[in-house]
């Protein structure tokens, strides 16, 4: 009976060990959907104008792109999908701030024409002297 018990546990043993060894040969996934939300990102954040008007937030995401595609290359999926991912919301950040500073120069624009209309406004409504 301590004969079977002593192959049991062995048997046992090398099965965990085979399981180990299993689980360690599993690899993340590449973060190719990550990746391609992170480019597309930075594509709309530079077509909204970003690397003229937020060009720190610009050259974060375009960084963390790169780095992630590196890792990504390198097999490195843990780092590579953290990368891409701060990328992403740092190219969304630029493309935010690109579009707040837009939107504040036209208000700026518009609160100076409105104005100037009304000091044009005031000068006709005065009687001529």
């Amino acid at each position: 009976m301590q004969r079977k018990s002593r192959g049991f546990i062995k048997s046992a043993g090398l099965g965990a060990a085979v399981a180990l060894i299993a689980a360690g040969c599993v690899t993340t996934p590449p973060p190719n959907e990550q990746l391609a939300v992170a480019k597309s990102s930075v594509q709309r954040a530079e077509q909204a104008g970003a690397p003229e008007l937020a060009p720190v937030e610009m050259a974060a995401a375009r960084d963390k792109l790169a780095r992630a595609e590196r890792a990504a290359a390198d097999r490195d999926a843990r780092p590579a999908t953290q990368l891409a991912e701060q990328a992403n919301a740092d190219a969304q950040l630029a493309e935010a701030t690109a579009q707040e500073k837009r939107s504040r120069k036209a208000a700026t624009e518009a609160d100076a024409n409105l104005q100037a209309l009304r000091q044009e406004s005031l000068r006709s409504s005065q009687p001529n002297q």
